[in-house]
């Protein structure tokens, strides 16, 4: 860790011994069309596939807290795309369904809509890359689920006397109850979508393409350092990377006074 501090402030291709050049890549990364562009790639894919997982994974644990019969089967079964989304595997067979003679435009087709080239199309890729993270939504249903059965029943026994309707026992006991779970869950979502990698690699070939569409961060990161052998940029990559990340979630954690409550002590 401290050789990549050291080597963020050098020029360094492997081959030759870094040289020493300052603040020079950090500079030269706020004057790179393509840094910037994988910067607003990743915040686009944050800003929307976040949200739409921990949405995702809310509802399916509240449908799954029921009491529905064969609960271990559904569980297991919306578990199983957070065990093999992050596979080579899984990538490729995306990039095939999402493919022109794919299962997608297949479906479409049977509609009489012409379908497109979602994963070669520019203002579509991201979207297929976001709806394959939303499908990877298992662990933090599983995590969602294992919240919802920790409050106590008496608290809906006592709004059902109060003639609380599910809109309200859901607002005002299950998500303030439940929110040190969102809190968890939030964190480690964001820092998963802010290290995207291999879903893009496969769907772009490694090229982030098309037209830098799918150029996540840490894709143009693997680029400069193993297909430039730009180490010393990469390093000052990496390092801006977890600055943010620690930013991100200082961030979170000391907003989460004003909205994480826990169910005896208020908030926290």
């Amino acid at each position: 860790m401290i050789s990549s501090f050291y080597l963020s402030f050098t020029e360094y291709d492997l081959l030759t011994s870094p040289k020493w050049v300052g603040m020079q890549n950090y500079i030269e990364m706020m004057q790179d069309r393509k840094f910037i562009s994988s910067v607003k790639v990743t915040l686009k894919f944050v800003l929307i596939g976040v949200p739409m997982q921990l949405i995702a994974a809310l509802l399916v644990a509240i449908l799954l807290n029921k009491g529905l019969r064969g609960i271990g089967l559904y569980r297991t079964i919306y578990y199983i795309p957070s065990l093999l989304g992050g596979s080579v595997a899984i990538a490729l067979l995306w990039k095939n369904i999402f493919g022109m003679n794919g299962i997608i435009n297949d479906f479409l087709a049977f509609f009489g809509i012409a379908g497109k080239g979602w994963v070669s199309h520019p203002n579509y890729a991201i979207y297929t890359l976001i709806a394959l993270a939303t499908w990877q939504f298992g662990s933090s249903m599983v995590i969602f689920l294992a919240g919802l059965k920790q409050i106590p029943n008496e608290l809906y026994e006592a709004a059902d006397v109060d003639g609380a309707n599910s809109f309200m026992k859901l607002k005002n006991i299950t998500l303030p109850l439940l929110t040190p779970v969102i809190l968890f869950n939030l964190v480690m979502v964001l820092i998963k979508s802010l290290q995207v990698f291999t879903s893009a690699y496969i769907v772009s070939e490694g090229t982030g393409g098309p037209a830098n569409s799918t150029l996540f961060y840490t894709l143009y990161l693997y680029q400069k350092g193993f297909s430039y052998f730009e180490m010393g940029y990469a390093s000052a990559m990496a390092w801006i990377l977890l600055i943010v990340l620690s930013v991100l979630t200082a961030i979170i954690f000391l907003s989460s006074r004003y909205w994480v409550h826990y169910e005896y002590g208020g908030k926290s």
